[in-house]
């Protein structure tokens, strides 16, 4: 059970932070297709703390998404501890602390992943922010910083007792970042060390792999990253197939592309035009791909930096694709 204070979920379903991709549309998308529990993007606490404008603006919630988390990240037990009373001024329903990132610029600095060198100075970081802040406080890390180190059973308890109330663990290492299969069986191991809620991160790119973590696993709830980019209906069928035993929803060429309008719509009423149009072809890719003649849509979306133009060409594109679909199953009965 993902427990933690007032919030309580059997197989919990959560959206992972991540960087320039779960602002506010995002996760509302995600919410909306039976996300439990969300996270922003993840915040650098020395930037936090100096007031710059953009790292802050990553902070911003709504109220609709609840419960929502606001992840840190820094190397320095101060800073973290400053960043964290500042997340909280926000009243998110969770401060998350990122002990997992892998990025070179990030781990090599101490910071995210970097912690695992030091599973002590990890503990004291963590008891600082519990003790620092009113709100619940979790934590997100990686199985070691490489093969030869994983130390995830020994820091685990550590994060318990330092008073976090949850683990989120992504379980590759450091080094392997999102190369090779996660070992979720770390999941299950570390279950059976520590009280509070455990929850599996890494490889998770369907419903049928959420089920497949939770019932191997027995995990409190499962976080998904990059499975829910251009699918955000992972959370949808991963929640018809744990109530049901079976997806009921049929996801259509023409309900992909409804959902990425929408998506896109949202990040429209959150930034200006010029702010969104560049960055959503990372969705796009997601949205689109797979279905037949998506390449050259793709590079008529490169061309297009108005919202009705796009509307237009991917609500005909669509139509086209029903046409499509229904002469291919016509050849079918013919055959």
């Amino acid at each position: 059970m993902f427990k933690i204070n007032n919030i309580e979920i059997n197989k919990a379903l959560l959206l992972a932070p991540m960087e320039d991709v779960t602002g506010i549309a995002f996760r509302r998308i995600c919410k909306e297709f039976g996300a439990d529990v969300v996270y922003t993007e993840f915040v650098n606490s020395d930037g936090l703390i100096r007031n710059n404008k953009k790292t802050a603006q990553k902070m911003a919630i709504t109220e609709t998404e609840r419960p929502v988390g606001i992840q840190i990240y820094g190397s320095d037990i101060s800073s973290m501890v400053e960043a964290a009373q500042i997340a909280e001024k926000l009243n998110p329903d969770i401060i998350d602390i990122n002990a997992g990132c892998w990025v070179k610029k990030v781990a090599n600095r101490g910071a995210g992943a970097g912690l695992l060198k030091d599973p002590d100075y990890m503990q004291k970081m963590v008891k600082a922010v519990v003790e620092a802040v009113e709100l619940p406080v979790t934590v997100k890390t990686r199985l070691g910083w490489d093969e030869e180190n994983i130390q995830i059973l020994d820091v685990a308890k550590r994060i318990e007792d330092a008073g976090a109330k949850e683990l989120t663990l992504h379980c590759r290492t450091r080094t392997q970042a999102h190369n090779g299969n996660p070992e979720w069986d770390w999941v299950r191991k570390v279950k059976e060390v520590v009280d509070f809620p455990v929850v599996l991160n890494g490889g998770i790119f369907s419903a049928n792999d959420a089920k497949t973590a939770f019932d191997l696993t027995g995990a409190d709830g499962v976080m998904i990253a990059r499975g829910a980019i251009g699918f955000p209906w992972i959370f949808l069928e991963t929640k018809e197939l744990l109530e049901t035993g079976k997806i009921q929803t049929t996801i259509t060429p023409k309900f992909r592309i409804e959902t990425a309008l929408k998506h896109f719509r949202y990040e429209l009423e959150e930034k200006e035009l010029r702010r969104v149009v560049f960055p959503f072809r990372k969705y796009w890719a997601g949205y689109l791909k797979g279905l037949y003649g998506a390449s050259k849509i793709k590079q008529e979306l490169m061309k297009l930096e108005e919202y009705k133009p796009i509307e237009d060409l991917l609500l005909e594109y669509a139509a086209n694709l029903e046409k499509y679909e229904i002469e291919k199953a016509q050849e079918n009965l013919e055959n």
